[in-house]
């Protein structure tokens, strides 16, 4: 069975429904009608008795580049665009609205496996990490460059993935790490050549075909449960109410004046020019050209233990 929505594909076969992003000419930009139609197309899959599992995945080079900056992306049909811009209370509300959608994810009863390849930057990880297993291609690439400037990170799962530390480097920074780099500190479950990368996922959508879906939904949210229990609902909220303090900020004001001055490629360009090729390195060190770029690393610095 495949039914038709505007701005995802949904396909249900073999005990899995497939939910595929399709706004590839924006790189699978999350906007709030295309969270709209996730959220509908995911609690449809919930209520499928023939359904075990969900693959989410993007049309086109990318999973997901991130939300959608291009004006008026708020849908104004059901009178939300009157809250935008007015304050902080409104601000949170938006944040608070989408990031409501994505946490279906979470919250539905049957597990969900997120296909990563290429881009999987801001808002993309918002949407990945709500996902319970995420299997990437080792070139897909993961970062949070906006947070330089443009606010905080309305979704805190990273914590509960990689640990404090990981989460500090890669998001104070915003700079990125491939697929391969993620499932060495667990960002993702593993990472696979892209080639092989339709075959693991259909492969552990097999495994979970064969199990009892009231089963599964009965591990899944005692797992989950757990990292309740840690905080991880709160801290989501928390997480809302924080990206619309971090929008307060100097930074943030200048960098919209500016997008809406200069248009968004100057912004972003000036915002990311001074750290080079933006990528950080897991095992080894840093070492970096005249450019900013990462260097190679020889045998030695992918954390051999050397004698002197």
């Amino acid at each position: 069975m495949k039914q038709r929505f505007q701005m995802i594909d949904y396909e249900v076969d073999k005990g899995r429904a497939r939910i595929t992003l399709n706004r590839p000419e924006k790189r699978n930009a999350l906007s709030i009608a295309l969270v709209e139609e996730l959220r509908d197309a995911l609690w449809e899959a919930d209520d499928d008795k023939s359904v075990h599992c969900v693959i989410l995945k993007g049309a086109g080079k990318s999973f997901c580049a991130g939300y959608d900056l291009t004006p008026n992306r708020v849908s104004p049909s059901d009178g939300i665009d009157r809250r935008r811009g007015i304050g902080i209370d409104d601000d949170a509300w938006m944040i608070e609205r989408f990031q409501r959608e994505l946490r279906t994810l979470t919250e539905m009863h049957k597990p969900t496996i997120a296909q990563i390849h290429g881009h999987c930057y801001a808002g993309g990880t918002d949407l990945a990490l709500y996902c319970d297993m995420l299997i990437a291609a080792d070139s897909a690439r993961f970062g949070y460059s906006a947070l330089r400037n443009m606010g905080a990170a309305p979704n805190q799962m990273w914590l509960y993935h990689i640990g404090p530390q990981w989460t500090k480097r890669l998001l104070l920074t915003g700079d990125t790490i491939s697929g391969e780099e993620a499932a060495q500190i667990g960002l993702v479950l593993k990472a696979v050549p892209l080639e092989q990368l339709d075959h693991e996922v259909e492969g552990l959508a097999d495994r979970l075909s064969w199990i009892d879906p009231e089963m599964l939904s009965a591990n899944k949210r005692i797992i989950n449960i757990g990292m309740e229990l840690m905080g991880a609902q709160v801290l989501q909220r928390l997480a809302a109410e924080n990206d619309a303090r971090a929008h307060t900020t100097q930074a943030a004001r200048s960098v919209f004046k500016q997008i809406n001055a200069e248009g968004l490629a100057a912004a972003l360009a000036d915002r990311d020019a001074p750290f080079g090729d933006s990528r950080a390195r897991v095992v080894g060190p840093e070492l970096r050209d005249s450019d900013g770029a990462l260097l190679p690393s020889d045998q030695n610095s992918q954390g051999e233990m050397v004698d002197e």
